[in-house]
């Protein structure tokens, strides 16, 4: 047989083969103990702590070596900050730390916190210490002081809700550090969690979206064979439904004559945002767009409607070819939703708005509205042709998003275009397109 053990022992035998293997065993534990505080120094020291290190190593040697007494008390002093160091380090923290969000999801310019928790179990005070808390991009440092036996402290860290998005919170790390910043130890105590700004919406009255009849309005002018709204009678043609033929008509008349309906239908609101760069002005008109148009999702998804709300999928910057997709926003509930407008944001290399309408129009059936939010750079010509890239008989409802711009309302054949210059002139507007539809 020939494994580790043979290798090492050889052709010895007896007290001399277990001497060797308890060598070997011996200089395996001291290697890992080795290994272990090496990865425990090497986590705790930082780069500040590494130069001091080789600078007093260095001092000592030269100083020595050479004679020069103010080396070598540069190599003292170094040696006296490691020990500050390393007494800075000795002990543990007996404190029990907690993060809590009172809100996962605001909306923007809402308040919204972060509540640290610091707990001191035993029964003597506690020091002193600092604990981090990263907010999105920030860190914040915030101070525990001396907290009493069998006493809490808790503050409240302000997250910032002033732009819509997704903001990563926490964890909640203490650190343990020398003054000078020779080393430094941390602590995790909780786990990360994130916060959700909406963007803000205004409400919509739920009449305001009515630009088509669905089965609780009017009817369509479309004629159907069979519906609900009754149109008129007229006569028996070949290839018509024997089920629909009026008898008491035909009894009067001596021919067969039938029923007429007019089409109802539900109405399939579709939702489109551009987030091409060039088709807005700035960050400031593109966040009115998105408002817009988070304002109608929601309303439509409230309103038990059926909607799809899409945007353009974002080009790659090494692709050879522009993608031509969309991407379509959960409509499942208000707050699936505007989870995902959260993350919405501009691109250089998408796709325009006509584009995305005529992938959204081939792509989506039964559509009765589709909104276009668009920027101010966005002219007549391009929207109109974004218009024709929807199914005959859709009512196409363009929303220009101009900030500080006076509500003006326009309709030609086959579109209407109303400019908004605040979120609160989309509700006048709506209404004004629904009443003159």
């Amino acid at each position: 047989m020939t494994n580790v053990r043979t290798r090492i022992v050889g052709d010895r035998d007896g007290v001399a083969a277990e001497a060797v293997i308890g060598i070997v065993r011996l200089w395996a534990a001291a290697w890992r103990l080795v290994l272990r505080a090496w990865a425990e120094v090497s986590s705790v020291v930082t780069g500040l702590g590494w130069t001091v290190a080789a600078l007093t190593l260095v001092a000592f040697v030269a100083g020595y070596r050479f004679g020069l007494r103010e080396v070598v008390v540069v190599g003292f002093a170094g040696a006296v900050l490691a020990v500050v160091a390393a007494v800075a380090l000795i002990g543990r923290s007996r404190l029990a730390i907690r993060m809590r969000l009172p809100q996962h999801r605001v909306a923007v310019g809402d308040d919204a916190g972060v509540v640290i928790t610091a707990e001191n179990p035993t029964r003597l005070p506690s020091v002193p210490t600092t604990v981090e808390v990263p907010v999105g991009t920030g860190l914040v440092d915030v101070a525990i002081p001396a907290i009493g036996p069998n006493a809490t402290f808790e503050r409240q860290v302000p997250v910032p809700t002033l732009r819509r998005g997704v903001l990563d919170v926490g964890p909640v790390t203490s650190v343990r550090a020398d003054p000078v910043g020779l080393v430094r130890r941390e602590l995790v105590w909780t786990t990360r969690e994130q916060v959700i700004v909406h963007p803000r919406t205004i409400a919509i009255p739920s009449t305001s979206t009515g630009l088509v009849r669905d089965l609780e309005g009017q009817a369509t002018t479309d004629l159907s064979p069979a519906d609900i709204a009754f149109h008129a009678i007229r006569e028996y043609m070949p290839g018509d439904d024997p089920r629909t033929i009026h008898w008491k008509s035909t009894a009067k008349s001596g021919a067969l004559m039938v029923r007429q309906f007019e089409d109802t239908r539900r109405s399939h609101l579709v939702v489109v945002l551009g987030i091409a760069r060039g088709e807005f002005g700035d960050d400031e008109e593109f966040e009115l767009a998105v408002s817009t148009a988070a304002s109608l999702g929601a309303r439509a998804v409230r309103d038990g409607r059926e909607v799809s709300v899409a945007v353009s999928q974002r080009t790659p910057e090494f692709a050879k070819r522009a993608v031509y997709a969309v991407r379509r926003l959960p409509t499942v509930t208000p707050t699936r939703l505007l989870d995902d407008f959260a993350s919405v944001g501009l691109a250089d290399a998408c796709l325009p708005i006509a584009e995305v309408s005529r992938i959204v129009g081939s792509d989506t059936e039964g559509i009765s509205v589709a909104f276009l939010v668009v920027g101010s750079t966005v002219g007549l010509p391009a929207l109109r042709l974004a218009a024709t890239r929807f199914p005959v008989g859709v009512e196409v409802v363009a929303v220009i998003c101009e900030p500080d711009a006076q509500p003006r309302f326009l309709r030609v054949a086959g579109l209407t275009v109303v400019t908004i210059g605040y979120l609160d002139d989309l509700r006048h507007a709506l209404h004004r397109s629904a009443s003159t539809a």
